[in-house]
């Protein structure tokens, strides 16, 4: 079998990749190991409904005049119309620290900015400065590492402030402890406090249906269930890929969305990138009873959220530091259909090694699992209120739940800590997209795919 372009991960950034090569020429072949598309954005059905994997929020959100705003940029890349998103834009956000500091947010950025003057009247016009870097900062120019915490120090002389604008970018998109790439903060911060956040009103099924539907409507083409067990090379010439079940695919390109070290891996090479910890994370949904009364901070989308002295954001020693995390209401977007039941989620820090050590014994992990749903909830009551009474069903996700389902090194969802900015690893015919090239979020993964193929293989065919 003979294909132009082969694109080996059918998660949303090969998703996209995929669809804007089809529109040009629809002999392209998406690859998908696992039964189903999405990749970290995918869903699973338990109790008798659909739960979703990774979309808590989308963000970038833009109005429709804003042209040059990478959501309308993805969306005319496409050539997919907003209203088949229907979009629905957050309610409002909080960063909570100690229980004592908080700043609300919004998709009107005016709101974050009136808070931090009001709150840190001494550090806003070192804000102000800021506000002006990142707007100037081209933050997709391959550079040396430049840390974002040094930056915001030196801008707002407030350690606590800087911990706050932090904690929400590296919960959403940072790969490293303890700092970000001044890029990836300037790439974060313009998505979730210049643009904002919102989600379409179907669920993820609903969103890859539809880039399917476009997909297949060009001519595309995938295969799911299809392992790719060997890149086929010589030298730096790329010929095509070995599935697990024997069958070889030759092609003149391929595009790669499973990150640089995987890519690797199937190509029998090294990768000579540093090697650093990975970040890992536990996830639990609580499925509520509708009619379930939740105090102060229902009405929230999200809560990002640290009761510790400092915020630290590290591989932690234990299975899971509860001391900082993330709840979302994802019910809790504007305008959303009625539904019948309301949704808790939680995201804490987990370490991928710990977790490891009890995948043998499965009565441990499971234990181990109930334990942290059980205090991951003692941490959220303390926000939203009593809400374990109303609880119907609960599921916890741990790093080997990710590396299972996407194969992802360590469960690590933001991958490699070391970022191929312009997707070149180094061979004449193969490309890295996604997460490993270091563009963020659902919009960024998808700009990721579409970047690689208008850069380097449309022109080239």
């Amino acid at each position: 079998m003979y294909v132009p372009l082969l694109i080996i991960g059918g998660g949303l950034s090969g998703l996209a990749a995929a669809l804007r090569f089809a529109r040009f020429i629809p002999d392209v072949l998406l690859l998908e190991q696992h039964s189903r598309i999405g990749g970290l954005n995918s869903y699973y059905y338990r109790n008798n409904r659909l739960f979703e994997t990774g979309l808590h929020a989308i963000t970038n959100y833009a109005p429709a005049a804003v042209k040059n705003a990478p959501l309308n940029r993805l969306l005319r890349q496409l050539k997919i119309k907003r209203k088949e998103l229907d979009l629905h834009q957050q309610n409002q956000s909080e960063i909570r620290f100690l229980n004592q500091q908080s700043l609300l947010f919004s998709n009107d950025f005016s709101l974050f900015a009136a808070e931090i003057a009001n709150k840190f009247p001494a550090s806003y016009p070192g804000f102000q400065k800021l506000l002006q870097l990142i707007d100037q900062y081209d933050p997709f120019t391959p550079l040396p590492f430049v840390s974002a915490k040094k930056v915001l120090q030196e801008h707002l002389q407030d350690t606590l402030l800087t911990d706050m604008l932090l904690c929400p970018l590296m919960y959403y998109g940072s790969s490293i402890e303890r700092d970000m790439d001044l890029g990836q903060f300037v790439i974060m911060f313009r998505a979730i406090f210049l643009e904002g956040m919102f989600r379409p009103g179907g669920t993820i099924k609903d969103l890859l249906d539809l880039l399917l539907k476009h997909y297949t409507d060009h001519g595309g083409k995938i295969k799911t269930k299809a392992t790719v067990k060997r890149i086929l090379h010589t030298g730096k010439k790329i010929h095509g890929v070995l599935l697990s079940d024997g069958q070889e695919i030759r092609c003149d390109y391929i595009l790669s969305t499973i990150g640089s070290e995987e890519t690797f891996t199937l190509l029998d090479e090294p990768s000579g990138l540093e090697t650093l910890p990975r970040m890992g994370f536990v996830e639990t949904i609580f499925e509520l009873e509708k009619s379930a009364e939740l105090k102060q901070g229902h009405e929230r989308t999200i809560i990002f959220y640290n009761t510790a002295e400092h915020f630290l954001y590290q591989q932690p020693d234990p299975l899971v530091d509860f001391n900082s995390g993330v709840i979302c209401l994802p019910q809790n977007f504007q305008d959303l259909p009625e539904s019948s039941f309301q949704e808790v989620r939680t995201t804490h820090l987990a370490n991928y090694s710990e977790w490891k050590s009890l995948q043998q014994d499965k009565s441990s992990y499971n234990s181990a699992k109930d334990r942290v749903a059980l205090t991951s909830l003692a941490v959220a009551e303390k926000i939203l209120g009593n809400f374990a009474q109303n609880i119907v069903y609960r599921d916890t996700f741990t790093p080997l739940t990710i590396e299972r389902f996407t194969a992802k090194k360590n469960g690590a969802i933001y991958g490699n800590p070391v970022k191929i900015k312009d997707g070149d690893i180094g061979y004449d015919n193969l490309y890295l997209a996604g997460t490993d090239q270091g563009f963020l979020g659902i919009i960024g993964s998808m700009l990721s795919g579409v970047s690689i193929v208008n850069q380097h293989i449309l022109p080239r065919l």
